[in-house]
């Protein structure tokens, strides 16, 4: 019996100059022809409308940009909703979030940050032989999604916030110290140091201390660029943890992993975009 064909990597590039775009897109097909491009924008809201749609395995954004830059983009991808372990879509194909790649004409984007292994990067103009590099790394990053051989690397928020502050070096960044949130019928001010994670559903975000348990109506994806990303780690779409509270991680019977919080029964599932946190654990 014959086994089903493994569908085609699928991409999404965005760059504000059109030439760029197609000199990109010629230069991939010549070194991975298999790889389908499905969408191509040119500011990053028209990138994560894409993404939205088409569900992409790799997005490659243009670090700058007029209005929505390479960078918020990113943290907006990074926040879409993705399939968890064991769903099934209609197509068969579960999406598991886009692999973020920048495009920059600049070297010096192109360092540490860069091999992290959370996002790679392409120097424009793109050249045959330096691209093939990259689609190599590519290729093998998409092989081990989700497997104990992914690349570990640091949070990506704090990785784009790292950027973020590469390219606008005067605007030094402020994060939330304060969180105002519901008790009952009173309002507390929360120093946000004493929290130890943030879980959000439909309509409000718990916020956990060690003393209390309040409620916000600001969601995940807000507090991931407000909060220092060197103190909470997001470690599932819908939530944050404080790494001071962390005590242990393990691996429940499914394979999944699970944070314990000190002196606190409640376990935080890690969701498979986020396992390369705790590579080793």
């Amino acid at each position: 019996m014959s086994q089903p064909a493994t569908p085609s990597p699928t991409a999404v590039i965005a760059d504000d100059e059109r030439l760029l775009r197609e000199q990109l897109s010629a230069r991939l097909g010549e070194v991975w022809p298999e790889l389908e491009i499905v969408g191509e924008a040119k500011n990053g809201t028209e990138a994560v409308e894409l993404v939205e749609t088409h569900h992409p395995d790799l997005v490659f954004l243009d670090i700058r940009m007029p209005g929505m830059n390479g960078i918020e983009a990113a943290r907006a991808i990074a926040q879409l909703p993705v399939d968890e372990e064991g769903a099934k879509p209609e197509d068969g194909r579960p999406w598991r979030g886009a692999e973020i790649v920048f495009i920059t004409a600049y070297d010096q984007y192109a360092i540490e940050a860069f091999e992290q292994g959370v996002v790679d990067y392409v120097l424009k103009p793109a050249e045959r032989e330096r691209l093939a590099l990259t689609v190599e790394r590519l290729k093998k990053r998409l092989a081990t999604r989700g497997t104990a051989d992914a690349a570990a690397g640091v949070p990506i928020q704090q990785l784009l916030h790292k950027l973020s502050a590469q390219l606008n070096p005067s605007a030094a960044p402020s994060y939330l110290q304060w969180i105002q949130a519901s008790v009952g019928s009173t309002i507390q001010m929360v120093p946000v140091a004493d929290v130890l994670f943030f879980i959000s559903d439909e309509k409000y975000t718990r916020v956990q201390t060690a003393q209390l348990e309040a409620l916000i109506r600001k969601p995940i994806k807000e507090l991931v660029d407000e909060l220092d990303p060197k103190l909470f780690w997001q470690i599932h779409r819908s939530t944050l943890v404080n790494v001071n509270a962390v005590s242990s991680v393990a691996r429940d019977f499914r394979g999944r992993q699970i944070v314990s919080v000190k002196g606190r029964p409640d376990k935080l599932e890690v969701s498979r975009s986020y396992a390369g946190l705790f590579k080793g654990m």
